[in-house]
């Protein structure tokens, strides 16, 4: 009996249409799940990109299910990760019948450690009645919880304190050392994905697992035929993270106190690590208050032309050496030391690397918070380790999003990581852009770098909300401009919402409520936020999304270009900007049925001869640079009042 195709699964004849309420058949989705199936079949590079209504979840998962090849599909976010795995892949499998395990991994900092949380209780030692309280109910669900998932626990704040404490990472776990090792949900959910057919992590997990195989240490993930990738545009940006040799204030700290921890069942471990251990608090303390001299985030060698700031660098490193030279006397006497003892060398290493390592190929940089600190070395060019990750896996590389083009070229994102010649497929919106959609350019707006240019921006968007009846994002490049935005809007005739103001989340789903709500956000409600309906009909985005040229990665790498004759501001800037601004814009129509305005605010667009590119990257929909066709647009007797 011949098997089905994935595109006459997903086609009129097919059972989705049959079985699956409001499917509708979409050339498009079946042209990628056609392209996702001969990738995995020939183990090619694909890069595919799906415009907004493709259906691409579907048609991964119906060729990846279908293929009997071991599958890791990685989403941008653990909240898509878990709507993938509870939501989608279910309704695929229920629909092919197929009976294939599948398996959700989450990086080890979302699972409870029963170890920690016996330490932490132990300890006993809150700086709130409400923490006491949040302990014992962490306590309460760990006695009853099959996974340890601390997703599926809401009764504790996911940015608790407590947290950190009742969690594992790569540094303290014991491992099979661990008195709790049996019982580790860790292991079991670590288990199941090795059995698994097909499994469901994110980027973040992905990439620090790779990380970690390309340094020889071992691997989380299963050895898999297949690696899709969706939301595939943050890859670069995560992979530089987890290439980068890095050391916080916090992985110092958290070495600090659980070495106190460690010591309470040693005895007399404590009268040899006192002194050693109380000895990297105020150290970390006083880099941090060295740091205030110097711009928050920038070259390393700013830090090295103050010469007290890197005296305390020098201060710290000196005595996170004799911590560890405490502990390797200590770490025969118990594997809880012991494993601080490896902590300790490795951050030794690492804060020499970043400190002396003046290597060529990687930007040696830091970034200051309020109370803490990072300092890093970044990979100047991701390619090479990426192009050698996919080479050992002889997997095919399924990378797919809504924006990885610019101006229908791929080059920009392909450069990155290290594609040579990937298969390249750029399916459109099936969404009617020309009768759903129109894009306003405002006349008389001054350059972006004018001082007044967020008054002015505000000024030009309050007739286009008006017309709106509110129902409208205001994106902003930065949080300067959100700031003072938020202040001139104040008197709006609708409900204001400000990034910050409350958790993301709540945000969204209080402007969804309020049906004509205004929402004021930065660089996080760019991206996946997903708001269909009439509830928002416009969007309005202040300047282009180029990145700050202060940053001191891309400084380095617009320099690499520059060196190598090309031309870092169309090389780089311009591709990145294109497709943050292609993300932004996607916030506008989000189903068959919605209708609305992008105003775009940017005199660039039209001055400057880069941005056709911009414009040519977007959908394809019509534009004007009259305010009365946006109010016509708007008083269209299709949009209710």
């Amino acid at each position: 009996m011949r098997i089905a195709s994935a595109r006459e699964l997903l086609g009129a004849e097919g059972p989705f249409a049959a079985e699956v309420a409001g499917f509708v058949p979409r050339d498009c989705q079946q042209d990628m799940a056609e392209a996702v199936e001969e990738a995995i079949a020939e183990r090619q590079a694909l890069v595919v990109e799906a415009g907004t209504g493709t259906g691409k979840t579907f048609a991964y998962l119906v060729p990846a299910l279908m293929s009997g090849k071991r599958v890791i599909v990685s989403t941008g976010t653990k909240t898509l990760q878990d709507q993938l795995f509870h939501r989608d892949l279910p309704r695929v499998r229920a629909v092919l019948g197929a009976r294939l395990k599948t398996s959700l991994l989450k990086g080890r900092a979302n699972y409870l450690c029963r170890h920690r949380l016996e330490q932490t209780l132990k300890d006993g030692r809150f700086s709130t009645r409400e923490q006491a309280a949040q302990v014992q109910a962490i306590r309460a669900w760990g006695e009853r919880t099959a996974s340890g998932d601390r997703g599926e626990f809401a009764d504790v704040p996911e940015d608790s304190p407590l947290w950190p404490r009742v969690t594992s990472t790569a540094e303290n776990c014991l491992g099979a050392e661990c008195p709790l090792y049996a019982d580790c949900f860790v292991v079991k959910a670590r288990r199941a994905a090795q059995e698994a057919d097909l499994v469901v992590v994110n980027h973040h997990l992905l990439f620090a697992d790779l990380a970690i195989k390309q340094e020889g240490f071992g691997e989380i993930l299963p050895g898999a035929h297949a690696f899709v990738l969706d939301e595939a545009h943050q890859i670069p940006e995560l992979a530089g993270v987890f290439f980068s040799t890095s050391i916080t204030a916090r992985q110092l700290t958290e070495l600090a106190s659980d070495t106190l921890a460690e010591c309470t069942s040693v005895p007399g471990a404590l009268a040899s690590l006192r002194e050693p251990y109380e000895a990297i608090a105020p150290a970390v303390k006083r880099v941090r208050l060295a740091f205030d001299a110097i711009p928050a985030k920038g070259a390393f060698a700013l830090i090295e032309q103050n010469a007290a700031a890197m005296q305390e660098l020098r201060t710290l490193e000196e005595a996170l050496r004799k911590l560890a030279d405490a502990l390797a006397a200590q770490a025969e006497r118990s594997r809880g030391l012991a494993s601080a003892h490896e902590r300790a060398e490795n951050l030794c290493q690492r804060l020499h690397a970043v400190i002396d390592g003046g290597a060529h190929e990687a930007v040696h940089w830091y970034e200051t918070t309020t109370h803490g600190f990072a300092l890093h070395a970044t990979p100047l060019d991701l390619a090479p380790p990426l192009r050698s990750l996919r080479e050992q896996s002889l997997a095919s590389w399924i990378f797919t999003s809504a924006t990885l083009s610019v101006a229908g070229s791929f080059e920009h994102f392909s450069r990155q990581l290290g594609l040579d010649d990937p298969v390249e497929v750029s399916l459109p919106s099936p969404f009617d852009y020309a009768t759903q959609a129109l894009a306003y350019l405002p006349k008389g707006l001054p350059d972006p770098n004018a001082l007044d240019y967020t008054e002015c921006v505000v000024a030009a968007a309050r007739p286009v909300i008006a017309a709106a009846r509110g129902r409208t994002f205001v994106l902003f490049t930065s949080h300067r401009a959100l700031k003072k935005a938020a202040e001139l809007l104040g008197d709006l005739p609708y409900p204001l919402f400000v990034q910050g103001s409350a958790p993301r989340h709540q945000l969204l789903t209080d402007f969804r409520a309020s049906g004509n709500g205004v929402l004021l956000g930065a660089a996080s409600f760019w991206e996946g936020v997903d708001v269909a309906g009439e509830a928002l009909s416009c969007v309005i985005i202040d300047k282009l999304p180029f990145t700050a040229p202060d940053d001191p990665v891309l400084e380095a790498r617009l320099n690499a270009l520059r060196e190598s004759g090309d031309n870092p501001f169309f090389a780089w800037q311009v591709p990145a900007a294109a497709i943050a601004l292609k993300q932004g814009a996607g916030r506008l129509i989000r189903d068959a049925n919605d209708r609305g305005v992008l105003m775009l605010c940017d005199p660039r667009l039209t001055t400057r001869g880069y941005g056709k590119l911009f414009l040519q990257s977007l959908p394809p929909m019509p534009r004007t640079r009259d305010l009365v066709d946006v109010q016509a647009f708007f008083a269209d007797a299709t949009i209710p009042a």
